[in-house]
């Protein structure tokens, strides 16, 4: 874990691959548990990553802030990006929307053709960044946030993400997605923030 910003009212953090957003029934390190042990005081979650995925996410230090925060990540000035690996070239760049399905037993996404209880829209852009050796380095720009959205739609397109066990892949790689941009507007400040962080790892620059 790295703190990357901090005031009284929030932090921005990177959040480690393995680690959960919150505590869940399975157990492991947790950022909220993690961040209040940090804090000696609670740290309260506005949105999450999976926790096979890494990235930058921001923390609230109160129920007041928490609420506030919430409803500014929400707000179409926010923005969140991702980099993905897929294995598939070609790809190009372009728009994915979809309705998706999560079923909570299995904890899994899928696609589904017509709207019903519990399906959601899910919406994102996409832009190749680089290619080589039949895998794709892929620029997300998520406008929805559904359950495991990036992981489901590559997939669903027969371009699953590399390491992706869950959603087709059989490379035995861990999970290649990461948030490394998160920007929003600070909801008691005002002030524009906005923060990249990326972690050194071989499939970032695999294809540089």
């Amino acid at each position: 874990m790295k703190i990357l910003y901090e005031d009284k009212y929030l932090a921005i953090v990177y959040k480690p691959a393995g680690v959960a957003s919150q505590p869940d029934t399975r157990g492991g390190a947790d950022m909220v548990t993690l961040l209040s042990e940090r804090w000696q005081s609670p740290a309260y979650c506005v949105h999450r990553l999976d926790t096979a995925t890494g990235g930058v996410m921001v923390y609230a230090k109160d129920s007041r802030t928490a609420g506030k925060l919430t409803a500014s990540l929400s707000e179409s000035s926010a923005k969140k990006e991702y980099l993905c690996v897929i294995r598939a070239t070609g790809a190009g760049s372009g728009t994915m929307r979809d309705l998706l399905f999560h079923d909570k037993r299995k904890n899994k996404a899928y696609i589904v053709d017509r709207m019903r209880s519990g399906v959601k829209e899910a919406l994102l852009d996409y832009e190749t960044v680089a290619e080589k050796d039949g895998l794709s380095l892929v620029k997300v720009t998520l406008h929805t946030g559904r359950t495991h959205q990036i992981r489901v739609q590559f997939a669903g397109r027969k371009m699953p993400l590399l390491g992706d066990g869950k959603y087709g892949s059989r490379d035995n790689s861990p999970l290649a997605l990461h948030c490394f941009h998160l920007s929003f507007i600070h909801p008691v400040t005002k002030k524009a923030m906005d923060t990249v962080f990326m972690p050194e790892s071989p499939w970032f620059t695999f294809c540089i």
